[in-house]
């Protein structure tokens, strides 16, 4: 299972939420491989060379094999990141814009036909924290859970089980709510087998 943590706070609550999900998918029984996207120094800049080779399968590889290799033997994908101006941060949205490439996440045919490419995930999570409201998040398009919702069911081919777990209004909510959050996590990692 490849853990996708973005978040460059040690003793934030997605701090927690991290350990939770490794801790869980660990007593499941599942190999993790833990990617901290901020630990690794992962570069989310989608360079002028690397746009330029994107559409051609092999030589839009070249800067990001080994973050491809790692997708590529995952049973399954958690994602674990902050919703920031309503939207993924810019260093997860650079994993997707620079990882998930032709050829990896989809391929195009001559007549521009797309196929799903990761049709070998079993499970797709998204573990997410806001500091709005739901109803705030809902009426922006919450873009965050329908990216995860939408983009990897039709990656995975609707192979996938997707799940999408957040915790709203962060901000505000009482210690005991956030605590509970965190089990809550860890017992659905807990669940995915």
């Amino acid at each position: 299972m490849l853990v996708v943590y973005c978040h460059p706070v040690e003793d934030s609550l997605c701090s927690a939420l991290h350990h939770a999900v490794l801790e869980g998918l660990t007593a499941a029984g599942h190999t993790v491989d833990d990617c901290d996207l901020y630990a690794e120094g992962f570069n989310p800049v989608l360079s002028r060379e690397e746009r330029m080779a994107y559409n051609t399968p092999g030589d839009n590889l070249r800067e990001v094999q080994p973050y491809v290799d790692r997708v590529m033997q995952a049973e399954g994908l958690v994602l674990i990141f902050p919703v920031w101006n309503f939207g993924l941060p810019a260093m997860l949205k650079g994993f997707i814009d620079r990882v998930l490439v032709p050829g990896v996440s989809f391929h195009m045919n001559e007549q521009g036909r797309i196929t799903p490419g990761l049709t070998h995930l079993r499970h797709v999570q998204g573990v997410a924290t806001y500091g709005v409201p739901r109803w705030k998040a809902w009426w922006l398009g919450d873009a965050p859970r329908a990216t995860l919702h939408r983009f990897f069911r039709r990656l995975t081919g609707g192979q996938a089980r997707v799940g999408y777990q957040a915790k709203y209004h962060l901000n505000v909510a009482p210690r005991a709510d956030l605590e509970r959050f965190v089990l809550r996590v860890s017992k659905v990692m807990k669940e995915l087998n």
